[in-house]
């Protein structure tokens, strides 16, 4: 089976760089795989994808070097099956907060004894391997979104759930529901704690930490804090901040950093 070079990279402790498309595009999806992300992620919670797009897409990327991911909408087993079916190395689950949840992500991503995932990988056979369901248990990663004030309480437990290789804070439903106000990069005493706390309990539990970002510098500085996982913004930041700069700097203005801070 091909081998999961996040989970490989995380062992060696290098940083992990992650593209992340809410654009539904094939086409746009092969241009980030092949710009040196380590993984590409198709997010389905925000992103304006369907499943038919998601398929188009993770093939698009599994023809670059960069491993496709896939951010489901919700802690749905059938959806976590399919798109795992469909050739994702990886699933982000959103707003899990208590170890029950985690376990039922764990268990959508795990063939049996591991999990109840049904078996028929499909499309996974063709990029993975032949071997694929004899190996897949090990080489699927596994990311739980910590977004919550009950994930926060709960985080040790879902640290613990078996076949959980680590978690992914979403900064803007963090915030919001910390501070009353979504801003990513957000200062607040009490969100800078929890992200610190994510951190050092990652780390006790030999887990993988990982956090959306505004850009790149953001995500440097988030790499520099001892996260694993990084992604430096998503397609339509990244386009809408090109196509500012090149207007002003067309109109002889200074380029604006104003924008979404994405999710």
């Amino acid at each position: 089976m091909r081998s999961n070079t996040l989970k490989a990279a995380f062992r060696r402790q290098q940083p992990i760089i992650n593209g992340w498309l809410a654009i539904p595009s094939g086409y746009s999806a092969e241009i980030a795989g092949h710009q040196g992300y380590d993984s590409v992620t198709v997010d389905m919670q925000h992103g304006m994808i369907d499943f038919a797009s998601a398929l188009a897409m993770l093939q698009a990327i599994s023809a670059t070097p960069a491993l496709p991911l896939a951010r489901v909408n919700s802690n749905d087993p059938a959806q976590i099956m399919r798109l795992l079916d469909a050739g994702a190395w990886g699933i982000i689950c959103p707003m899990v907060s208590t170890p029950e949840q985690a376990q039922q992500f764990v268990a959508a991503c795990r063939y049996p004894p591991l999990g109840n995932r049904s078996f028929g990988p499909a499309r996974a056979l063709l990029y993975g391997g032949k071997d694929y369901p004899r190996y897949a248990n090990d080489e699927i990663l596994t990311l739980a979104m910590i977004e919550t004030r009950e994930g926060l309480k709960n985080l040790d437990a879902i640290l613990a759930t078996d076949g959980l290789d680590g978690v992914f804070i979403g900064p803007n439903d963090l915030s919001l529901t910390l501070t009353g106000s979504a801003c990513a990069e957000s200062q607040h005493p009490e969100m800078l704690a929890a992200i610190e706390m994510v951190l050092a309990r990652s780390r006790e539990h030999n887990k993988l930490s990982g956090i959306f970002c505004t850009s790149g510098q953001a995500a440097a500085d988030r790499l520099a804090q001892g996260f694993n996982f990084v992604t430096p913004a998503n397609d339509v930041m990244q386009l809408g901040r090109a196509a500012r700069e090149a207007i002003a700097l067309a109109r002889g203005e200074t380029p604006s950093a104003s924008g979404s801070s994405g999710y």
